[in-house]
């Protein structure tokens, strides 16, 4: 008897849609480096989807996603690889409306969080109270990096109340 849970329907999916995927599967020939020479950093949420927003395809640039878009050390360890192995040329942070780090009290998360399991954290949430603001901060901070070079990063904000991208300078 084994102590492993069950497989959950989300995980069949994938593992369905894996096999699907495969049947079809034309990409062998692509590499690893952005066919666009871009580098986006961006927020995991479910709702942006940069391949429709921008024409994007597979191939076309490195994208690195996490919470709130946050150009932490792991997303600047990715956006110097993209650029200095993989030949990026330009690095765009988009940042959007109704992200779940918005509005968020970086302290009363991680007290919630260490109370519910009993482990306290140091881990740094990246909250913030104003979205194109935030945009800018990790423009500037990702800019600042001695190894980003000298390359055009670029701040954008995707409403997604009504689809829009717009620049954030």
């Amino acid at each position: 008897m084994t102590d492993e849970p069950a497989r959950s329907p989300e995980f069949e999916r994938l593992l369905f849609e894996g096999d699907r995927f495969s049947d079809q599967f034309d990409r062998s020939r692509l590499s690893a480096a952005p066919l666009t020479g871009l580098a986006i950093l961006t927020c995991m949420d479910a709702r942006i989807s940069l391949e429709e927003m921008f024409g994007l395809r597979a191939g076309d640039a490195n994208v690195i996603r996490n919470a709130g878009a946050v150009a932490s050390d792991d997303a600047l360890r990715s956006l110097i690889l993209s650029s200095w192995v993989l030949g990026s040329r330009t690095i765009v942070v988009l940042g959007h409306t109704g992200c779940g780090m918005h509005h968020l009290r970086e302290e009363e998360l991680r007290v919630h969080i260490a109370q519910s399991t009993g482990h306290p954290s140091a881990t740094r949430f990246g909250t913030f109270a104003d979205p194109a603001l935030h945009v800018r901060q990790q423009v500037a901070h990702v800019k600042a990096h001695p190894w980003v070079r000298n390359l055009p990063v670029h701040g954008l904000l995707y409403e997604v109340e009504t689809g829009r991208v717009r620049e954030v300078t």
